[in-house]
């Protein structure tokens, strides 16, 4: 058996459990993944909870909102992608050894390419530039953005993003309030990376007079799926990356690293949609 957890807030509704014990179970190994929130949003509470479950026998753990950055202190190594990012989604255990990865860079570039395939995103407004939004701000340029604009209701993270990119050579730049409506008609791409539109937040990050000359769209929310803002951008014809697409990607590749098996994604999909009854106009490989 290995022991397995989800580190965040509002993850009652999270699918983790279900996909990783099924992943277990197509690879005949025995998982018990928990959810794990912990007291509060703070660093103290985020570090109580991750030396617990290493006190426990963990072999690993997600990690979710709001703690991607604060994870990466915890870590004893880190992969490219961490590096390149500043957030982790993915702890693996061994011994006092703390390893840090980030599947959501990885599951989003293999999420966009299924659903358009070389397609390249081309000028991209992000909206939300925490944890979750590095990750995809970066990984956009391997799926062929041109230019990145950031847009968060706390400017300093847009602009502390913006500025880690252009450090790393890549075409970013922070939008304010004021020009939120120019960048989206100038963008090929919309991305939600915002809490907004989950069932705790429901709701719409952009005006809804915004959607229209894009070709794509991406939410990371996945519980719903068919949020507000992908229902939107559906609506105006857009081709749609679902969070759930993000979900299991990062999944698969999170799984991969805690145990060492490569996963074959159309069959646990398959699988997945058929044990748990998951229905979604935003699910269909």
């Amino acid at each position: 058996m290995i022991k397995l957890g989800l580190i965040g807030q509002s993850i009652q509704k999270s699918s983790a459990p279900l996909l990783h014990t099924l992943l277990g179970e197509l690879h005949n190994i025995p998982v018990m993944y928990d959810l794990h929130e912990p007291a509060d949003k703070s660093p103290e509470a985020f570090a109580f909870t991750l030396n617990r479950l290493c006190e426990e026998g963990y072999t690993g753990c997600n990690v979710t909102f709001p703690y991607k950055q604060i994870a990466i202190n915890h870590a004893t190594n880190t992969n490219e992608a961490v590096k390149r990012v500043g957030s982790t989604n993915t702890l693996s255990f061994i011994g006092e050894t703390v390893s840090a990865a980030n599947t959501d860079y990885s599951g989003f570039i293999r999420g966009f390419k299924s659903r358009l395939g070389e397609q390249p995103a081309g000028n991209v407004l992000l909206i939300g530039a925490g944890g979750v939004g590095r990750a995809i701000a970066f990984a956009l340029f391997d799926v062929g953005a041109t230019q990145v604009m950031i847009y968060d209701v706390h400017e300093e993270s847009a602009r502390s993003l913006s500025e880690s990119m252009c450090a790393a050579g890549l075409n970013a730049r922070f939008v304010t309030k004021n020009d939120i409506g120019d960048a989206a008609m100038d963008a090929d791409g919309l991305v939600n990376c915002t809490p907004i539109g989950h069932y705790k937040t429901p709701g719409n990050p952009l005006e809804q007079s915004l959607f229209g000359p894009q070709s794509w769209a991406f939410d990371a929310v996945y519980t719903p799926v068919d949020t507000e803002f992908l229902q939107v951008a559906h609506q105006k014809q857009m081709t749609i990356v679902s969070g759930f697409d993000l979900f299991l990607y990062q999944g698969l590749d999170a799984f991969t690293i805690f145990t060492g098996q490569a996963v074959d994604a159309p069959s646990v999909l398959a699988r997945f949609k058929e044990k748990f009854n998951v229905k979604s106009q935003f699910i269909s490989y």
